[in-house]
Parts: C-alpha cells; sequence; structure tokens
C-alpha cells in the first residue's frame, strides 16, 4: 500500500502542506480551528509523520544516544530507568547501545553517531579522546556519567567515588575492626581503582599494617562476591570487616558468611556501594555509600540542556558529588 504523505492530509484538510508540517512541529504556531482539521484528516488516513525527514528540516533529531557497558547491574538499570524518562519528559527520545564489559564506548560511536544523534551520554566505560575530538567536530555533545575523566569537549557528571571508600574505612577504624577486606569489581574500571584507593590509603594512613587488609578479585556481580567471601573466610587470618566495590558483591558476602556459619554483623561487617533498593531489604540491611541518584541525574539533565543551546561552559569540566554513608545493620559498632 502506497505511504500516506503530508501531501495526502492537506488536500483532505484543505489546506497547505507546510501548515500539516507546522501542526506536527514542536511549537509551531496553527490556528486552533486549522489545526483540528489537520489533525483529523490525519486520524481518517491513518497519517504519520516522517521524524527522519523532519530532522533533515529542523537539523534535530530529539535522539539521545545513550552507550552503557553494565546495563544488568542494579544501579545502572535504575539509571537508565530514571534518564529514559526524564528524556521522554523533554520530548526526546533514547537509543541505546549496550557494550560488552571488555570493550569501550569507541567501538560502537561509529554506528551510533550515523543516527545523527544530539547528544550523547556514556555511561560505565570508557571514551579515547580521539573519539571525544571525533564527536566534538561533528558537534555532538558528549556527556561522561559516573566517570571522573577530563577531556576536551566534554562534560563529567560523577560521584566522589575515593571519598567513598575513605568514608567506609572510617566506618570500619572507629569500629574497632582490626583484619580488613577489599574485594574489587571490575579491575580496569575507574570506579573500582578510585573506591579501592580511597579505601587502602585511608587504612595505611592510620597506622594499619598493610599485611592486615587481604584482596580479593570480583566482578561486580553477587556470584563473585560469594565466591570471594568464601576464599577470605576460609583463610586463616579471615578478615572481620569487607568492603566491596558494589552492593551485589556485597549481598553475596553477606549470603556466603551465613551459609559458612558466621553471624552478620558480630562476626563480620559487610559494607558495599551505590545503595541499591535492595540494600534495604530486611535480608540484607547493608550499610553501603549512597549515589546521589537524584542529584546526579538532575546535573546529567541540565548539562545536556545547556549543551543543546550552545553553552560551551561546561566543556571540560567535571562535577563531582559526596555520596552518603548510610549505616544499616551489616556493620558492628562499638
Amino acid at each position: 500500500m502506497k505511504r500516506v504523505s503530508s501531501v495526502d492530509v492537506a488536500k483532505l484538510a484543505g489546506v497547505s502542506q507546510s501548515s500539516v508540517s507546522r501542526v506536527f512541529s514542536p511549537n509551531a504556531k496553527v490556528s486552533a480551528e486549522k489545526r483540528e482539521r489537520i489533525l483529523e484528516a490525519a486520524r481518517q488516513l491513518g497519517y504519520k509523520p516522517n521524524v527522519l525527514a523532519r530532522s533533515l528540516i529542523t537539523q534535530s533529531t530529539n535522539l539521545i544516544g545513550i552507550v552503557i557497558a553494565d546495563v544488568a547491574s542494579l544501579f545502572y538499570a535504575n539509571f537508565l530507568s530514571a534518564l529514559s524518562s526524564q528524556l521522554r519528559d523533554l520530548g526526546k527520545q533514547v537509543i541505546l547501545f549496550n557494550v560488552g564489559l571488555d570493550q569501550t564506548a569507541d567501538d560502537v560511536l561509529p554506528t551510533l553517531l550515523e543516527y545523527r544523534v544530539d547528544a550523547l551520554i556514556i555511561a560505565a566505560t570508557t571514551l579515547s579522546a580521539d573519539m571525544a575530538a571525533e564527536c566534538a567536530q561533528q558537534g555532538t555533545p558528549v556527556i561522561l556519567f559516573n566517570r571522573e575523566v577530563e577531556l576536551d569537549q566534554v562534560s563529567a557528571i560523577c560521584i566522589d567515588n575515593e571519598d567513598g571508600g575513605r568514608q567506609i574505612a572510617n566506618l570500619f577504624l572507629e569500629n574497632q575492626h582490626r583484619r580488613y577486606a577489599y574485594i574489587a569489581g571490575i579491575e580496569s574500571t575507574q570506579t573500582n581503582q578510585l573506591r579501592e584507593k580511597g579505601f587502602m590509603d585511608r587504612l595505611l594512613e592510620s597506622g594499619i599494617d598493610a599485611n592486615m587488609i587481604l584482596r580479593e578479585q570480583g566482578d561486580y556481580s553477587y556470584d563473585s562476591g560469594f565466591a570471594a567471601a568464601t576464599r577470605l573466610l576460609q583463610a586463616d587470618n579471615r578478615p572481620d570487616a569487607i568492603f566491596c566495590a558494589s552492593d551485589p558483591m556485597a549481598f553475596g558476602v553477606v549470603d556466603a558468611a551465613r551459609a559458612l556459619g558466621f553471624s552478620i554483623p558480630n562476626d563480620l561487617s559487610v559494607a558495599g556501594f551505590d545503595n541499591v533498593p535492595q540494600a534495604e531489604w530486611h535480608t540484607y540491611q547493608l550499610t553501603t555509600i549512597a549515589q546521589p541518584l537524584d542529584s546526579l541525574l538532575d546535573a546529567t539533565i541540565n548539562v545536556l540542556t545547556e549543551r543543546l543551546k550552545g553553552n560551551e561552559s561546561s566543556k571540560s569540566k567535571i562535577d563531582l558529588f559526596v555520596g552518603e554513608l548510610r549505616i544499616r545493620n551489616s556493620v558492628r559498632l562499638k
């Protein structure tokens, strides 16, 4: 069947084709009577405006590209849902590219840029300086979410991961724990590196012997936390306080400890990072660093809006937000 065009709608409504285009364009002024005639004609014919054709005229697709490496993460799933909702409220649509944990944004951006997105939001993965320059050359604003990276032409919104690690270390020290452990997320990720740095630096500054700080490798998942805790708690010098780079790993630690007969928090204190909704469940009551998701999202939307207006003041700028320590029943207090 022949696709219904704006010309067909114009003929039925008895108006010009440009009037039809204005009715289906944001903020265009058309009289109420003419608008109703056009909309009724469109309903009768089953007309849908051609978004791609309109974008060639307006030089805007209203598409926001989101690149994310860990869409299964509880934290990033909540982030993606809330961000998509706010973008829809702004009249924007989302095109999502999920990259593997062993990939970077560079692997998908050439394809994504072919969609002529109005802007890019990149979360849980990295971007090279060369690709940032290419985006700038094409006039595509780039915002890094939860990545503390300084690149020309790129805006960054991030929690202070290092400070979060220091807050957990202070909590363990103040409550007289003696043997510490860190369960790392994916080794190459900046969030993991900064959380570990803050935790380790604070313990060493306080005079804790480095030999009293154990380390196990995880990958941010529940299963990796369970496996790492099993190894740590079966060691002769088992820890009495474990900090995990993510909440799901901490959930795994709690369950592994209980399976081995340890009491939380009497025998073992456990802390995580992110404050995903499950952290409040009665089963876990997890002490964690709460990412201020609402503030991070508001900042992301504000920067995006300014960049789309052509305001360049937020380029090459990192907005850091401090996480809030939420103390629950998974840490022994003196």
